[in-house]
């Protein structure tokens, strides 16, 4: 069992980084209404987002790979072992990847019009899609150097996380998303909100260049912020070539087998941005509605699953690294149960509230909320095998253990693609982004079935039967939840099916809130300690102010 003093410092290190998500997800909500409002959310909207999603993919190649999952235990160890505490290591890693991002930048604006040939659906290939093929290239070129700054943002706060400084990463996207409503607000000034002509019509030269410039400038500037801070650790950066060091050898060659399984999630995952254009190039739903309902899921996912993943994978490379495999698979169970009690509720409530979410959110403009609500649904119940495979994965990389990983996400790969090509398949374009979500619902599912019995395997620990408990006793809890939250959504029905948004948030607001109180206080009387941690850990902080 792990010691409740050391769950509460857990619990403790997680709140300082939720706290920065929390601001950080509530401006991206602002940002993301602001877009929808000045797009729309059909095939304009989706011809700047899938143009922001090539630099945000090579993104999540670098931060889901060595910056981000095996970066940090080397970093643990060179700051343990070294004299000097880690740094020339550090310097060395931060030299070797500026180089390497900025030739890969260069590469990608000289390549774009070839790059989105894999994004794209053959339908923008067609003289009626012609200018929307032009724009979306030119939209692709503005916003590419974001690679080096997503990168370089990336390792520099894994080297903040590796010496204790977790915060400052978490709050600096906060910057990026002040410059992108920033940025917003001066397109709805200069080109007004979207009509619903407009909303299926491509880009003009300008409207381009606002969008792609703005949205660079916000992701370069979340890694100028966290700069002072770097210095402020205790860390001075020396620019070093000597790339000959052991250590960073064996970094790049853990390395190689996390790129493999980042390369195997974005082979599906631009399978998936495929289809989605698709589906909006038809007429139908597409990437922009996708990816708003996928914004929806990361908050509780960010500020619950990535904040306590973060503070415990410190803790469990330095128990791996001792040979306490048992002490990590409690570490690592523990978690999970306190992660589960965070993101079910939200899996259960987002599907009673999210005609009301989709219609508060995004019903200000020329988008009909119906649209969105099917999808952001469905992303609710997606969470859950999601946070249970992420978790298990770190459990993974604490111990180095990246080639299990790799073969169990080509399971999931390989799943999200056979599933999303059958289901869009076999229903009209109007139904293609719920149809993603089904099929990323069923991978992870795969995926955390096989990743918990692979590593419950290996460690020999994982608190299943502590687990079992929590989640019996949850499930009533939720139930009663779910069924509170309805009656609120059914009693208030007279309000219509699509109010104004101010009355449709209320709406669910209070359906939302209610259903938490229930969650609250069936975990009181059934003493769901996971919960109940959780709730001890927010009062105590708030008691002291």
């Amino acid at each position: 069992m792990t010691t409740p003093g050391s769950d509460q410092r857990i619990l403790a290190s997680s709140a300082v980084m939720a706290a920065g998500t929390v601001v950080s997800r509530a401006s991206g909500f602002v940002r993301s209404a602001l877009l929808v409002l000045a797009l729309g959310a059909v095939l304009r909207a989706d011809l700047f987002s899938i143009a922001n999603t090539i630099p945000n993919m090579v993104y999540i190649l670098v931060a889901g790979g060595v910056f981000n999952a095996v970066l940090v235990p080397q970093l643990v160890r060179r700051i343990k072992d070294d004299p000097d505490g880690g740094d020339a290591y550090a310097s060395r890693i931060i030299t070797l990847s500026a180089l390497f991002l900025a030739a890969v930048t260069v590469v990608l604006m000289v390549l774009a019009p070839v790059l989105l040939r894999l994004y794209l659906d053959d339908d923008f290939l067609e003289p009626a899609l012609a200018p929307h093929l032009e724009s979306i290239v030119d939209l692709t070129r503005w916003c590419l150097p974001q690679v080096f700054f997503y990168g370089m943002y990336v390792l520099v706060g894994q080297v903040l996380n590796a010496r204790g400084r977790f915060g400052p990463m978490m709050w600096a996207p906060i910057a990026n998303n002040v410059i992108s409503v920033a940025m917003l607000v001066a397109y709805l000034l200069a080109f007004g909100a979207a009509t619903v002509a407009q909303t299926g019509e491509a880009l003009s030269s300008s409207q381009e260049a606002l969008l792609g410039l703005g949205s660079t400038l916000g992701i370069a500037a979340q890694l100028v912020v966290l700069v002072p801070y770097l210095r402020a650790s205790g860390f001075t950066y020396r620019p070093r070539f000597d790339f000959r060091d052991p250590e960073l050898k064996k970094t790049l060659s853990l390395g190689v087998w996390t790129v493999l399984f980042v390369v195997a999630t974005q082979l599906a995952y631009m399978y998936v941005v495929k289809l989605a254009s698709g589906g909006s190039a038809a007429g139908g739903t597409g990437y922009t509605i996708y990816s708003t309902g996928l914004l929806l899921m990361m908050v509780p996912h960010s500020v619950v699953t990535v904040s306590l993943a973060t503070a415990i994978l410190p803790r469990i490379s330095s128990l791996a690294h001792d040979g306490d495999l048992r002490g990590v698979g409690r570490t690592v169970g523990s978690t999970l149960g306190t992660a589960l009690a965070l993101v079910l509720p939200f899996a259960v409530l987002l599907p009673v509230v999210a005609d009301d979410v989709a219609n508060g959110l995004f019903g200000w403009g020329a988008t009909d909320p119906e649209q969105l609500a099917p999808t952001i649904a469905l992303f609710g119940p997606a969470l859950v095998p999601f946070t249970v495979h992420y978790l298990m994965q770190r459990g993974f990389y604490s111990l180095e253990a990246t080639r299990r990983v790799f073969y169990i996400q080509c399971a999931v790969a390989l799943t999200n693609v056979v599933a999303a090509h059958l289901l869009v398949a076999s229903r009209p374009p109007v139904d293609t982004a719920p149809m993603l979500v089904v099929a990323n619902l069923l991978s992870y599912l795969v995926g955390s079935i096989i990743s918990f019995t692979v590593l419950r395997r290996t460690l020999g620990e994982l608190q299943g039967a502590q687990l079992m408990r929590f989640a019996v006793r949850m499930s009533l809890v939720l139930a009663a939840a779910a069924a509170a939250a309805w009656g609120v959504e059914w009693v208030l029905s007279g309000l219509g099916d699509e109010p104004h948004p101010l009355v449709a948030l209320g709406r669910g607001g209070a359906a939302g809130a209610l259903g938490l109180l229930v969650v609250l206080g069936g975990a009181k009387v059934l003493r769901i300690r996971e919960v109940t941690s959780m709730v001890d850990t927010v009062a105590a902080r708030l008691r002291r102010g």
